[in-house]
């Protein structure tokens, strides 16, 4: 049995522009994938090589604090001293083709 489509609205909703690209936060493409944002980081970072090179990046202070500035959602991320948020841009799955 095939599991239900995720919306396009939702897909969209997780999709940002940061440093001009659109992208998803890693918590949030783990959660569409419904696995844990551990394990999709773990099999990426496992996998590079199948990857392009800019299929995912770590931000830094000032992508951290255009992030924060932009989506509410992220304001506990503020005070955060962890970079270790990731970011995939639009080769971070199919559920990109929406927002292309």
């Amino acid at each position: 049995m095939p599991k239900d489509l995720i919306p396009q609205e939702i897909i969209e909703s997780k999709i940002f522009v940061l440093s001009g690209r659109k992208v998803m936060i890693d918590r949030d493409l783990a959660r569409l994938y419904e696995v844990e944002t551990k394990r999709l980081n773990e099999q990426v970072k496992r996998n590079q090589r199948r990857f392009p090179v800019d299929f995912m990046f770590q931000l830094v202070e000032e992508e951290k604090s255009e992030l924060v500035a932009k989506c509410d959602r992220f304001k506990p991320l503020r005070h955060s001293s962890s970079m270790a948020v990731r970011i995939y841009g639009k080769w971070g799955g199919h559920a990109f083709q929406y927002s292309q």
